[in-house]
């Protein structure tokens, strides 16, 4: 019975082990939104007529996805953590890539 009884205290997805890191966790999330914002923005330079300004765009965040990436996954305590820190890093160099291939921070 003892078990059906909720502490109260909401569990981060992120934190399974038991240990609270916010700061891993919102940088986490930052590489993954950005990362995500960085491949869809990429798509749009593959396949339709863009302006220089979303070139550059994606490839600044994609590049900024990529290097917060690396730096959160040497320091992250999870395996939930590097999950989504790796699916950031890959999505924002795949953005990343495609940008540079229409010009870069040139464009």
């Amino acid at each position: 019975m003892a078990d059906a009884v909720e502490s109260g205290q909401r569990h981060n997805i992120l934190d399974s082990d038991g240990q609270p890191h916010p700061v891993q966790n919102i940088l986490t999330l930052f590489t993954l939104v950005v990362g995500l914002v960085a491949f869809v923005l990429g798509m749009l330079v593959r396949n339709t007529h863009t302006s220089a300004a979303v070139i550059v765009t994606t490839t600044a965040l994609g590049l900024v996805a990529c290097l917060v990436g690396l730096y959160v996954q040497m320091v992250s305590s999870t395996r939930e953590q590097r999950i989504l820190i790796v699916a950031g890093i890959i999505a924002g160099f795949v953005g990343l890539a495609i940008a540079l291939g229409h010009g870069g921070f040139t464009a």
